[in-house]
């Protein structure tokens, strides 16, 4: 595992709501409501159940409003210094550290998202770049892990790029300026309860897993809610696994509705191994993960539509 070669707001907008989950309504400053009640699709406890919650079935509803109706971040374009490129090259590098570590896939995209949300809104140095990412890993792993790492192990391997002084001042800075709002119902647990709704099998799951991470490369994806994102990667790879056949059953979104999101999924699977993008391809290709990454490139080979 390297290091990165370098060391480198408005409010957000409503996003669109699912098909069958009614728009929440707007509520003015100073006033707390309950939005309405979603209507539940058909088999969510079930799903609930088959995904170990079956103490939360009285709450499916609010838990299913929740996780698959929460608001994308804003289309804001990324600070002048910071080019796609260099944002893939260290989220890139953050999947490395996170698989060295062996934390928890949604530390991953909590993280990703952190570094994103501070991206949107405050400037960052470029060589300043690759501490805030570690620093996002750092603050999303106190969030959602047990026993999170030590900050003085992040610093070795950052290769002394900061220090651990710089470490917690970068910790302090992201949670004032994000202002402690930390929560986000990130795409993976959506994509786990799009699964188990659709019951769809192991292997189609693995493969919407890969789409999905692949999707953390893509500065563009920030932009997508984490559900429509969900729906995009499972969708991708129903069809990938049963040619042109008919996507997963609820279709909780119209074909329309996930427009870019799966040829931007498809094209970052078909790049492979490409330099400064590698460490998710090379993750699922090992034999742990039955060499996901190959079949995948291999099955959107394959004459489909959605590379058109």
């Amino acid at each position: 595992m390297r290091s990165p070669a370098a060391s480198l707001a408005p409010e957000p907008s409503a996003a669109p709501v699912p098909a069958g989950v009614p728009a929440v309504a707007s509520v003015s400053p100073g006033r707390a409501e309950r939005p309405p009640e979603p209507h539940a699709p058909p088999g969510l406890e079930e799903a609930l159940s088959a995904l170990g919650l079956e103490g939360e079935r009285e709450y499916a509803g609010d838990i299913f409003a929740e996780v698959m109706v929460c608001r994308a971040l804003p289309r804001r374009a990324l600070p002048r210094t910071v080019t796609p490129e260099m944002r893939a090259l260290v989220v890139d590098w953050l999947v490395q550290v996170h698989e060295y570590l062996d934390l928890a896939g949604d530390t991953l995209y909590l993280a990703v998202h952190l570094l994103d949300s501070y991206l949107r809104a405050h400037r960052v140095r470029l060589h300043r770049l690759q501490l805030l990412g570690v620093a996002c890993l750092f603050v999303a792993s106190k969030m959602e892990e047990c026993d999170f790492p030590e900050p003085a192990s992040l610093c070795l391997l950052g290769a002394g790029s900061f220090s651990l002084s710089e470490l917690l001042r970068a910790e302090r800075r992201i949670l004032r300026r994000l202002d402690f709002r930390l929560h986000h119902p990130g795409p993976l647990l959506c994509l786990g309860l799009l699964a188990a709704l659709a019951r769809s099998s192991p292997m189609v799951l693995l493969l919407a897993t890969y789409f999905l991470e692949l999707s953390l490369l893509e500065a563009e994806a920030a932009g997508w809610e984490p559900s429509r994102r969900a729906a995009a990667a499972l969708s991708l790879a129903h069809r990938a696994l049963d040619g042109a056949g008919p996507g997963p059953e609820p279709a909780l979104y119209s074909p329309l509705e996930l427009g870019p999101l799966e040829p931007c999924m498809a094209r970052a699977a078909l790049r492979g191994p490409a330099p400064g993008r590698a460490a998710i391809f090379l993750k699922y290709a090992r034999p742990q993960r039955q060499g996901t990454s190959l079949t995948a490139a291999c099955l959107l080979r394959r004459p489909q539509h959605w590379l058109s």
